[in-house]
């Protein structure tokens, strides 16, 4: 029986020291908040995406970083297993649109609540407001040992707390998480302790996260949700992102289901870059019916201002933006309107173009991209390749997926092969 410290109570973590604990081993999980799975309270808006029922190769197909490394993990502990092991105490669960799997009762803190449950029936001990400082191992990451012998690697002996008291140990298991959603205690502490232990860092960008851009009339449409519209990214002629779907106007820029899958697949590089985000009003028309739909609603109100005659193409608080950026004159009647003005309408609806400048910042993101290199991880068993006995998982890793239940997935499929690969 080894003596394992888990540092992180996020979903890796909880999962980590379960089966750990489930091996034989003994268990000590530091949380550093006064609760365990803080963030994983306000996954789902509240209700935890716990994981998604797709097949194997849709799971793969929706990691956007290093999918290739998480073949061992996702086939050790795979998404079906995840829900059995929910249900196996007591969670009910529902799959939705997308294959999305919630709990019945659309409560985060019912998953919460089991996960409590499954660490307390294998005998983990949780110590909540536990701050580590660093990871302690039984050399120096950057020397030999005393016999001389090249290459050699230091074993963890353990962790050093912020208020000086050292805790042995036989494993550690890393799981902070990154650092996205601050307010939840997400400190990039993992990143220092792994660094520090001669460990590659992948720079941390946030992920899942709404656009800020650069038009003016954006904030003019401020809380006006677009469905069933498409968008093309594009940096100059290459095409970086195609999605159809809904979005959001906000204050800043855009939002919702669409962007914030775009800001995971896009690389960090080519959002600097300030690619265009070109979005279909119409996608169900092509050109030519979109052209023969405006001449009809021009044929309706022939004689009436041209700003008075789009109301039925568009949400209304969208109409006099449109307006604006077709360049007719708002009073122009109708039937005064020529075939080359009524193209560049045509054309607008079709490819409404926003600049993008950048992306929020960490409280808005949903996760980390980038953070401990995977090179510098064993695939197979979670066990840093730079020192024996470490174990890494979960979001602190250089990790991330699109939106829907795929981000936990990892978590808890590396979180088992970490716990569970304990000797």
């Amino acid at each position: 029986m080894s003596k394992v410290i888990v540092i992180g109570g996020g979903p890796a973590g909880m999962f980590a020291a379960y089966f750990a604990a489930k091996k034989g081993h003994k268990v000590t999980l530091l949380e550093q908040n006064e609760k365990l799975g803080k963030k994983l309270y306000i996954t789902g808006k509240g209700r935890c995406n716990i994981t998604n029922a797709s097949d194997m190769e849709e799971l793969f197909k929706n990691v956007c970083s290093n999918p290739k490394f998480l073949y061992s993990a996702f086939y050790s502990y795979t998404n079906d297993q995840v829900v059995e092991f929910f249900e196996s105490f007591g969670l009910q669960t529902k799959v939705e649109r997308g294959n999305r799997v919630f709990p019945m009762s659309d409560h985060s803190s019912d998953v919460i609540a089991t996960l409590n449950k499954a660490l307390k029936s294998v005998g983990v001990e949780v110590r909540l407001y536990t701050k580590v400082k660093e990871i302690i191992t039984n050399t120096s990451a950057n020397a030999e040992n005393e016999a001389g012998v090249e290459n050699y690697e230091p074993q963890v002996a353990g962790v050093l707390l912020t208020d000086g008291t050292k805790i042995e140990a036989d494993a550690v298991i890393l799981a902070t998480g990154g650092v996205s959603y601050v307010s939840t205690g997400a400190t990039g502490d993992g990143y220092r302790f792994a660094e520090k232990l001669n460990h590659r860092i992948v720079e941390p960008t946030p992920s899942l996260v709404p656009f800020e851009t650069k038009e003016s009339w954006v904030p003019e449409l401020q809380g006006l949700a677009l469905k069933n519209v498409s968008i093309k990214i594009v940096n100059g002629k290459k095409t970086l992102y195609e999605d159809f779907g809904e979005m959001l106007f906000t204050h800043f820029g855009v939002s919702g289901p669409m962007i914030l899958s775009a800001s995971a697949a896009i690389k960090p590089e080519y959002i600097k870059e300030q690619p265009m985000c070109y979005i279909d009003l119409k996608p169900a028309l092509d050109e030519e019916t979109l052209d023969k739909r405006v001449l009809r609603e021009f044929d309706d109100a022939k004689n009436k201002q041209y700003k008075n005659s789009i109301q039925k193409l568009l949400p209304g608080k969208m109409v006099p933006v449109i307006i604006e950026l077709s360049g007719i004159d708002p009073d122009k009647k109708v039937n005064e309107i020529s075939k080359e003005e009524r193209k560049c309408l045509v054309n607008l609806l079709k490819a409404l173009p926003i600049t993008i400048t950048g992306t929020r910042g960490w409280n808005e993101a949903i996760i980390t991209r980038g953070g401990i290199s995977v090179k510098d991880v064993n695939p197979s068993t979670m066990e840093s390749k730079k020192v024996k006995k470490l174990y890494i998982c979960g979001e602190v890793l250089d990790l991330d997926a699109m939106t829907g239940g795929f981000n936990l997935q990892i978590a808890w499929s590396t979180g088992y092969l970490a716990g569970n690969s304990i000797e």
